[in-house]
């Protein structure tokens, strides 16, 4: 914006010099070369007259083309610079019927015109039209490319209005997702604690009696805290979806990594896998946002990279999960490729929801790296046995 505002003033400032210096010079001839002097103050009241309409942006049309034909008209080769002004303004805008117009009013009407600088004298209207021309295509050539500016900086304004809705769509997207994959996941455990509170509540004849009591209460708000669980967020499930209906993808469990590779091997895939430590040792949340980035970087690298080898690496273990996916570039330019995909910009908001970091970028070496860092939320447990379950895989023959 400050640089449009520069550029603006830069052109106003410009455009008055050259019509100040116009009118200086039709005022200066005129002084000098009228034998009396009492055609002095109207030479001079003329070029001001057409200097401020030149000036004043909203005089420039149809006042500005009308007073400076008129005055050129009369005082002949005199008005010549001003009028190219006007042409030139008139080419800018696409006002060819108007300045051919201009032209012709000026050439025939200076025919009763001051006689001492009248155009057909001594054929200065030789010179008049040469300058007329030369303003004309100047300044078609100027409207052109100050409308080519435009409607590329309209292009340019709709795609960044454009890339910021397919961001926001791909951020809410991922928000249902999440909210989907909540739902399923703590709908199951409610439901589990529901069925045992129950079955231990039909045995409430052996039990102490506030026991009984207490299980009968927990009965009661685990079933109060699914139905408002689903309430809240099944409304969030895409459209059409039902919870056990077809088409509905279901929400990821920890084993569902191993799964993801061994598919992605099965389409010829190659990938090398790492994992420490157990799925157990991070929340349900975690893991699903392992698997969501796991998902995203296979993904990108058949896109992008496809026949290069997929080195993956995941760890459970306090105080953070961690992942890490690192693959070949295909060809050059793939990376810019890579970074154009809105599936990144879900994982960031899933990764950011859960107050981690995602980093995705060249890496060195004609390389891409897919990277997260989620930390455990505070009062896990940080003892969990470590598990190197190593898998490793060579690059199919």
């Amino acid at each position: 914006m400050n640089s449009s505002r520069i550029q603006a003033r830069t052109a106003a400032v410009g455009r008055g010099a050259v019509v100040t210096f116009f009118a200086g010079v039709a005022a200066v001839n005129g002084a000098q070369l009228v034998s009396d002097g009492r055609y002095v103050v109207p030479i001079g009241a003329s070029a001001v007259a057409c200097a401020v309409v030149l000036l004043v942006p909203r005089l420039r049309w149809p006042v500005a083309p009308v007073v400076v034909t008129a005055v050129t008209a009369w005082w002949g080769w005199l008005g010549t610079l001003l009028l190219t002004v006007v042409l030139y303004d008139l080419a800018a805008a696409r006002r060819t019927k108007a300045a051919v117009l201009c032209v012709a009013a000026a050439l025939g009407a200076n025919l009763l015109g001051y006689p001492s600088t009248r155009l057909w004298h001594q054929q200065d209207y030789v010179t008049a039209l040469f300058l007329w021309a030369f303003a004309y295509v100047v300044g078609m050539w100027i409207g052109g490319r100050r409308r080519l500016v435009r409607a590329l900086a309209a292009d340019v304004e709709h795609l960044r209005v454009e890339a910021q809705l397919r961001e926001e769509t791909a951020r809410m997207a991922e928000r249902s997702r999440i909210a989907a994959e909540m739902h399923d996941v703590l709908a199951h455990r409610l439901s589990l604690i529901a069925l045992h509170t129950g079955v231990l509540a039909t045995r409430s004849d052996t039990l102490p009696e506030p026991v009984a009591e207490r299980l009968a209460l927990l009965r009661g708000a685990s079933t109060e805290a699914l139905t408002d669980l689903r309430d809240v967020l099944g409304v969030l499930r895409t459209s059409g979806a039902t919870p056990n209906g077809t088409g509905v993808v279901p929400a990821p469990v920890p084993g569902d990594v191993l799964q993801l590779v061994a598919d992605a091997r099965a389409a010829s895939q190659s990938i090398a896998l790492t994992i420490h430590g157990r799925p157990e040792d991070a929340t349900t949340t975690h893991r699903l946002a392992v698997y969501r980035i796991a998902q995203e970087a296979l993904t990108n690298a058949r896109k992008h990279a496809d026949g290069t080898l997929v080195t993956m690496t995941i760890d459970y273990r306090p105080p953070a999960t961690r992942v890490e996916v690192t693959n070949p570039v295909g060809a050059p330019g793939q990376a810019a490729a890579v970074s154009s995909g809105y599936g990144l910009v879900g994982l960031r908001e899933r990764v950011h929801a859960l107050h981690g970091r995602l980093d995705a970028g060249p890496a060195g070496a004609g390389s891409w790296r897919l990277a997260a860092r989620i930390p455990h939320p505070a009062g896990t447990d940080k003892n969990g046995t470590d598990r190197n379950g190593t898998e490793e895989n060579e690059t199919p023959a």
